[in-house]
């Protein structure tokens, strides 16, 4: 009897599924971390602020591993650079898990952190190719779902498992997922031809579209705008409003799960109409940050605006990594996977500048005011971005 062929709408959400797997287990490795630096620290004799490298080496390797990777495998077929790019960040979680000492855990998250970037990159564009255009956005937010879930169910599970077990156990976990997420995709994913594709030189080409330059710019400034307020969302909670430190768990939670809520809303919106929905929420992130100002001198008040920031913070996402896609139309891989770099550059910048108010005395809810402008700042780059659209031709960087 031969065997019952499955339905394409259910041969793509598998695919998707499978993608969302992969997504989950790099989103669990990249922000587990933080939950474990004072282990971390203990076993290997060094302080907390040295464990705290390791999250700024990882998205080191993220911001490099992006475009390189992606340049590197412009011309192979993509599932095959998501097989290797899921072997790069088993490998890495492997020898985390196996590290002697502090130098090679490190460079365990560098390499884990290589392959990052790349797979969100490559992955928005094999998801969008697995759905008609209307609803590409839809279907990258429901592979950046993984990376969000990771924020709910896996760091919180993965933290709670490395207290317990010792932190090795935790990457142990991490590298079995990646084994998982890489079956999938192997199984799952069907193949995506790139042999007439536009290659190196027509990847790199569509950097001088000056819009692919302004998604870029839509992408760091927003994403500075979330990570300037959550960086510090811990202080926040427990020296301004009253919470203890292990209600902090709990708040997160609360955040991963707005990040859910919003990531699939706003693939959704962006799909019905792009641009307008992009300048609704990167307004709705200012004005949530500018309220948290207020509310985080509250308990109630301070727990309800943390759900919001999370839906309206991760909501930008998908409508992001679309604008960049769809202006570098032909070639997007490459430009996907910049934008990946500029969401974890800004992720740097805003937890800098975000930390340069506390530094200045100005209070654990300044780092606010400083997302509210750079979101706000990330709006008006969007409006230009707008306003050039409507001229309906490619704007080209000059040498």
């Amino acid at each position: 009897m031969p065997a019952i062929e499955p339905e394409p709408g259910a041969q793509r959400r598998v695919a998707l599924f499978a993608l969302a797997i992969g997504a989950f287990g790099i989103g669990t490795t990249e922000f587990v971390i933080m939950g474990l630096l004072p282990e971390v620290a203990t076993d290997f004799g060094v302080s907390i602020p040295a464990a705290g490298l390791l999250i700024s080496g990882y998205a080191l390797g993220v911001v490099v591993g992006a475009p390189l990777l992606t340049a590197i495998g412009a011309k192979i077929s993509r599932k095959t650079v998501l097989v290797a790019l899921m072997g790069v960040f088993i490998a890495g979680n492997l020898l985390s898990a196996l590290a002697p000492t502090y130098g090679v855990l490190m460079t365990g998250r560098i390499v884990a952190a290589l392959a990052h970037g790349a797979f969100f990159g490559v992955g928005s564009v094999v998801a969008a190719s697995l759905v008609p255009k209307a609803k590409q956005a839809s279907a990258i937010a429901l592979m950046f779902t993984g990376l969000t879930v990771a924020n709910v169910f896996g760091v919180p599970g993965g933290t709670a498992l490395g207290q317990q077990f010792g932190w090795r156990s935790t990457f142990w976990a991490v590298t079995a997922l990646g084994v998982i997420g890489l079956l999938g995709i192997v199984f799952l994913v069907p193949r995506q031809d790139t042999t007439e594709g536009p290659g190196l030189r027509g990847e790199l080409a569509v950097f001088k579209n000056v819009q692919v330059w302004l998604a870029l710019a839509m992408t760091a400034l927003g994403f500075a705008g979330v990570f300037a307020s959550f960086t510090y969302i811990a202080p926040m909670m427990t020296e301004v409003a009253g919470f203890s430190a292990g209600a902090v768990t709990w708040l997160l939670v609360l955040f991963g799960g707005g990040l859910v809520i919003g990531n699939l809303l706003g693939g959704k919106a962006a799909d019905r109409s792009l641009m307008p929905s992009l300048y609704l929420i990167l307004a709705l992130l200012a004005a949530v940050l500018i309220v948290f100002v207020f509310t985080a001198h509250a308990k109630l008040p301070s727990a309800i605006t943390i759900a919001l920031f999370g839906a309206a913070g991760f909501a930008t996402v998908a409508p992001l990594q679309k604008r960049v896609m769809d202006k570098a139309a032909g070639a997007p891989a490459l430009a996907s996977a910049a934008n990946i770099a500029a969401f974890n550059l800004g992720n740097a910048v805003g937890a800098y500048l975000g930390g340069l108010t506390i530094e200045h005395g100005l209070g654990y809810t300044a780092p606010n005011w400083v997302g509210a402008a750079l979101a706000a700042s990330g709006l008006i780059v969007a409006l230009a971005s707008g306003l050039l659209d409507r001229k309906r031709t490619p704007v080209l960087v000059t040498a």
